[in-house]
This record gives structure tokens, C-alpha cells and sequence, in this order.
């Protein structure tokens, strides 16, 4: 059985003053309903009621993909993340919303089943499934299913999971390997995700067997008359070759973008647009998990595009995504911080489908070098993209800031996919602490220990009622009590230790201190002695440096998992978004408890004691070079900063300012 966070959420309770809740707290309060006033103020909410909005008149913002192209998975997320907070946190009026959309949707469902706002108003209905490359109705139907999935494990009732397998009978009948069937997959993955979680839900194999033809069908170059589905598919619709999508690094056919050039099992390289092979390397997963014995080469192929992404195109915040025209990945160790630099979009989408990914990786293998990473990626490159009062979003997060891309918040977005997927991800997170991996004997529990935050999971061994409770600082403090309550003698714990720490210690000491594959397992001989224990996991200052290979002489600064910047608050004699500044990797570092007064924010400040300085760049002049001896000379001799303050980078743009910001920083050589 799958242990989706999506469910096992609910065994969870964060400890209410836990930094985790305090953020979960904040989106289910602030951030549900100003989602929902702007789904309702700019024609999403209404929509499904299918009459003609002024919208639909605008000409595509990004040709040829309209702005209401993605507005049925918007409503999709939006309502998922909304069933998940009514079962901790009901309020009236997000149910009657909530209802409301399922009738909604329930009406505007075409008789055969099809459910799709853009060719059931825009295009004639008999247009439908004739762009599967771009215009995402499959995407669409994902996000809709997936709300449903949450709808039904909220009302217990299938008043919107009826319709969408209605649906899914329709997408069944019309997609796979048969002759009278389109032999297509989604341009961007995300109903495979959901068509697996239907079939966990259901146990009906067709939903499986859908999914996986999805899988193993992409990127097949011979898979309709002797070519590549979107290559013939536009074809039949009559695309002019040289009409390039705005999106597309290339003229066409650029198949990479959609992460289907080849076969999955034959990609060497993640390519394209970031989100998509995340939310399609998260549905391999999941396949691997449920098929263990057939899926050896996708479980290969998962290990090598993680591999490759995470050593040659990941930022050092978790981050991914170096094209800002695509939204996507450049060549390998082309990591540029931002827009004067190159690139850098890191978008959170993308961020969102890396924890989604390792949380179904570690079902089938408790391996913490995933872990590590789902943790970097969601304190950072997540967390970030919702302010402290959950009201503002960032779309993409650079790692610095520039004239043209100052450090700023939204309130929305035209394409507004991050928002609502943030909700429902924060509405969830205690789902992603624990997992219960399977044991080989049936009155035996094995729980590991993904994430560190206050907060108490209950769990049952032979029926009897068991809880696992945490009570930490965590992220700023490294010390984790823990306390297992039950009268089983069989239970396991494994606990994660993370490979960035230089020292880690239990108490009392367990008998051995084996770390396999990043987690140390504690023997239930070991926990029914010692039920309550301490993991003690040292927090401190760390200088980071980017591979070599990524040509840029800069270091960054982090904390446990938190990484940290720089920001025109703290140092207001900045003006040039920090591009000069130089920071000595050996300088002093000193820790400060903060809570900010504005936003009331409590986190762990770095200052920097007269390790920094600022190169003089008005006296370097390059015509067009510099001699050696002239820069690291001016290097050496640059103005000293008695004080750099530095903050968590997820708490950027949160106080005003003038949107200067910068991660990575100069090394400073002297």
C-alpha cells in the first residue's frame, strides 16, 4: 500500500508553535481564501458554467497557449488543497465554495464524459484531443482528478470522483496501443500522477495500465506511421513548420522541451522544461514502487536523470530551471543566479515536483541523498514562493536580483499554477515527516524519519494504538526528542541524518551506529528500553562552492538547510543588487536569534564580521581585458564591510526594501 502524504497527513499533528504548522497555519488562514477571491475575480471560479468571458477575446500572452488554457487545473489544485484544509481546519465558507465548484463541474461535464473548459467554450468540442502536445487537456484532468481524490477522502461521497472517472473511461477509451486508438501521452505530465493514486484508490488495472502506457509510450520515435506522435500530430492539424511556439528553444520540432525526445529509458540527460520531468519522473516512481519486478530499466532510468540534475543543473537552493524562455534546463553546470547573468528561473513548480518525486522514491528505497535533497529543495526553493503572511507568491526564484528582475512578490499570476500547488503542498507537509516502509513481518512496524519538526504521528502495530512523537526547533536547533508510546516490542525506527552535518550523536547511545544509505535504524530491542530518546544533529555555519565546471568564482552560505542570502534591508548601502560585493569563506560567522517586528518571523540571522568587502569596479576598466596583477591587487585592497547581515532565503522580499538580493557571492581572495 502507498503511504501518499496525501492521505497519511492526517496521522500527522504538527505541534502548534513548530515552524512547519506556523507555515501550514498561515496558507489554510490567509492564503485559501485570497486564492480564492482571485479564482473568483479574474473568471476561474465561474468558468465551468461555460459562458463566454471577455478573456477569451485577448490573443495569447505566450503564443500559442491562451491565458485560461490552464484555468480547469488552477480550480483542480486550488480545490485539492482546499478538501485537504477542511479536514483540520473547516470553515464554512471554503465549503460552500468548495460544493459549489463540484456542481459546477458536475453540470459542465459533456455526455460522454468529457470535462475541459477550452473545447467546450473556446474551440468546437470536436477539435478536442488534437493538440495533446500543447494545449494540455490531459494535464488539465490530472489536477481535476486529483481534486476529486481529495473531495472523495473529505465528503466520502463521489459526487466529483464519480464525474472524473467518467472521465478517465472516456481518456481509457481513446488513448493506447489499439488501432482505433490515439497512441498520444500528455505534453505535460501530471495525469499519470493521478491516474496512479486512482488506481491505489480503486484497484481497477485499467487506471494502472493507462498510466503506464502514458509512461512507456513517450517519446517513442516511430509511434504513429513510422514518427513521432507530435510530429504527425501537427502535421494533421496543418502547422506551418516555420510558426516557432514562443516557448520553444528551437524550431520545430523541439520534442526535448515536452521531455520526449526519446524513451524514457533511453534519456541520459534531464531536458526541457523543468516541471515536466519531475511530475513524470514522480509517476515512474509511484509505477516503480507498485511493480517492482517489471520495472528495473525505469528504476534505472530515475537514478540516472537524478543523478544528472542534481550534479550539474541544480542551484544550490534546491532550485532547477536555468532558461527563463522555457522555463527549463540549460546545458550542464549553466547555472546562472539571474537575469544579468544569463538565465535562472527555478521555478516552484519544479521545486514542488522534486519532494513530490523523492517522496515516492523513498517508498521503495530509503535512500537520504533523495531525502537531503527534498528537504534543501523545500525549505529553499519552495518555502520561498509564499510570503510570511501568505498573501504574495513568487513565481520564479532567482538567486539574484537585477534592474530588469528586481527581488519582489506577486499577489498572482496570468499563469497561476504556483499558488494554488504551494496551498495545497503547505496543507500536507506533515504527510512528508514519516513514511511506514512495508515490514516482512506482520506485527512488526518499521517508521522512518524523513523530516525533523514538533509534531506526534499515530500509528497502529496488531491493532494497538502507537504514536511517535518529536518535539525540536527544528530548523535552527538540531536537538530532536523523541518519544515512542505503545506496548508493541516490535517497532523500528530509522532516522535520517543528514549529509551536510560534521557531527550527529543519540542519547542514550544505541548499540550500533550504522548509517545506511543516510539513515541509522534503531532496534526495537533498543526502543522498548528506551522509548525516549534525543538525536542530536549539529547545526552550523557552512561555506558552499558550485562545481568547478560552472565557471562562476562565488561561494554561498547555509545553516542546517537553510541557505541564506543577502538583501538590500539589512545592508542598505548596496546599489548594484550586490554584483561587486567579495566574502572571504574563512570570515567570521556569528549566529543571532531574530524575530523580525514587521512580520513577526522568528529565524537565525548570520553576520558577517569584516569578511566582506566591495571591488571597486568603477576603477576596473576591461579593454577588454584586465591584467591579473591589477584585479587581485584591487581585490586584496577593496573596502572592508565591518558588518554583513544575511538572512534565509526563503524570508527574501518579506520586509520592503528595494528588491536588491544575491545568494551566490563573489569569493573574496586576499
Amino acid at each position: 500500500m502507498a503511504g501518499y502524504p496525501q492521505e497519511t497527513f492526517l496521522n500527522v499533528k504538527l505541534a502548534p508553535d513548530s515552524f512547519l504548522e506556523k507555515k501550514r497555519r498561515t496558507a489554510s488562514v490567509a492564503s485559501l481564501k485570497q486564492q480564492l477571491g482571485f479564482m473568483k475575480s479574474t473568471g476561474r471560479y465561474e468558468a465551468f458554467k461555460l459562458k463566454w468571458l471577455p478573456v477569451y477575446d485577448e490573443p495569447p500572452a505566450i503564443w500559442p497557449i491562451g491565458s485560461w488554457l490552464f484555468w480547469d487545473s488552477d480550480i483542480g489544485k486550488w480545490l485539492e488543497g482546499a478538501c485537504y484544509f477542511l479536514h483540520t481546519d473547516y470553515d464554512a465558507e471554503i465549503d460552500a465554495a468548495v460544493q459549489e465548484l463540484t456542481d459546477m463541474l458536475s453540470n459542465a461535464q459533456h455526455d460522454d464524459g468529457y470535462l475541459n473548459l477550452h473545447y467546450s467554450i473556446v474551440e468546437p468540442t470536436s477539435n478536442r484531443f488534437t493538440n495533446i502536445r500543447d494545449f494540455c487537456e490531459l494535464y488539465n484532468a490530472g489536477h481535476l482528478l486529483e481534486g476529486a481524490l481529495a473531495h472523495e477522502h473529505y465528503y466520502k461521497n463521489d459526487k466529483l470522483l464519480g464525474p472524473m472517472i467518467r472521465y478517465v473511461d472516456l481518456i481509457i477509451k481513446t488513448f493506447g496501443p489499439g488501432e482505433d486508438q490515439l497512441h498520444a501521452y500528455p505534453g505535460h505530465p501530471e495525469l499519470e500522477i493521478a491516474l496512479l493514486r486512482l488506481h491505489e484508490r480503486t484497484h481497477d488495472k485499467r487506471h494502472f495500465e493507462l498510466a503506464k502506457y502514458f509512461i512507456t509510450e513517450r517519446g517513442n520515435p516511430k509511434g504513429v506511421d513510422g514518427r513521432h506522435y507530435y510530429d504527425w500530430e501537427a502535421d494533421k492539424r496543418g502547422d506551418d513548420p516555420n510558426a516557432r511556439p514562443y516557448f520553444y528553444p528551437e524550431r520545430t520540432p523541439s520534442n526535448w522541451y515536452y521531455s520526449a525526445s526519446v524513451p524514457l529509458v533511453d534519456m541520459q540527460t534531464v531536458e526541457g522544461h523543468s516541471v515536466r520531468p519531475m511530475y513524470l519522473l514522480t509517476a515512474v516512481a509511484d509505477m516503480v514502487r507498485i511493480d517492482k519486478a517489471n520495472t528495473s530499466d525505469l528504476r534505472k532510468a530515475i537514478v540516472r536523470l537524478w543523478e544528472d540534475m542534481v550534479s550539474t543543473k541544480m542551484y544550490v537552493t534546491g532550485g532547477i530551471g536555468a532558461m527563463p524562455q522555457y522555463e527549463g534546463f540549460g546545458i550542464p553546470y549553466f547555472l546562472p543566479q539571474g537575469t544579468d547573468e544569463g538565465g535562472c528561473y527555478a521555478e516552484t513548480c519544479a521545486a514542488i515536483g522534486i519532494m513530490m518525486m523523492v517522496e515516492r522514491v523513498l517508498q521503495y528505497d530509503l535512500d537520504g541523498s533523495f531525502t537531503d535533497i527534498l528537504e534543501l529543495a523545500f525549505y529553499n526553493a519552495v518555502l520561498t514562493a509564499s510570503s510570511t503572511d501568505g498573501r504574495k507568491y513568487t513565481y520564479v526564484n532567482q538567486l539574484a536580483s537585477s534592474d530588469a528582475n528586481p527581488a519582489e512578490r506577486s499577489e498572482w499570476f496570468r499563469c497561476a499554477c504556483c499558488p494554488p500547488n504551494i496551498l495545497r503542498t503547505l496543507a500536507i507537509i506533515g504527510g512528508y515527516l514519516y513514511s511506514q516502509p512495508a515490514s516482512t513481518e506482520v506485527s512488526a512496524k518499521h517508521i522512518a524519519v524523513h523530516l525533523y519538526s514538533s509534531s506526534t504521528l499515530d500509528f497502529t502495530v496488531s491493532d494497538h494504538p502507537s504514536s511517535l512523537t518529536q518535539s525540536t526547533d527544528w530548523p535552527w536547533s538540531g536537538n530532536v526528542e523523541f518519544k515512542l508510546e505503545t506496548s508493541s516490542k516490535a517497532v523500528r525506527i530509522s532516522l535520517r541524518i543528514p549529509q551536510w552535518t560534521s557531527e550527529w550523536s543519540i542519547e542514550p547511545p544505541p548499540p550500533y551506529k550504522e548509517v545506511t544509505k543516510g539513515y541509522i535504524t534503531l532496534p526495537a530491542e533498543y526502543l522498548a528500553s528506551n522509548p525516549n530518546f534525543t538525536l542530536k544533529i549539529k547545526l552550523e555555519t557552512r561555506i558552499l562552492a558550485s562545481h568547478p565546471f560552472v565557471n562562476t568564482d562565488t561561494i554561498a552560505v547555509a545553516r542546517g538547510p537553510i541557505i541564506y542570502c543577502v538583501e538590500d534591508f539589512d545592508n542598505p548601502w548596496v546599489d548594484d543588487h550586490f554584483k561587486s560585493l567579495q566574502l572571504d569563506p574563512d570570515a567570521v560567522v556569528t549566529e543571532r536569534a531574530v524575530k523580525d517586528p514587521s512580520t513577526g518571523e522568528e529565524y537565525v540571522a548570520l553576520d558577517v564580521h569584516r569578511g566582506a568587502s566591495l571591488l571597486p569596479i568603477k576603477s576596473l576598466k576591461a579593454a577588454p581585458s584586465i591584467p591579473w596583477k591589477t584585479l587581485s591587487k584591487a581585490a586584496a585592497d577593496a573596502e572592508v564591510i565591518e558588518l554583513l547581515h544575511m538572512v534565509p532565503y526563503y524570508f527574501r522580499s518579506n520586509r520592503g526594501g528595494r528588491g536588491m538580493a544575491r545568494t551566490g557571492i563573489r569569493r573574496w581572495i586576499r
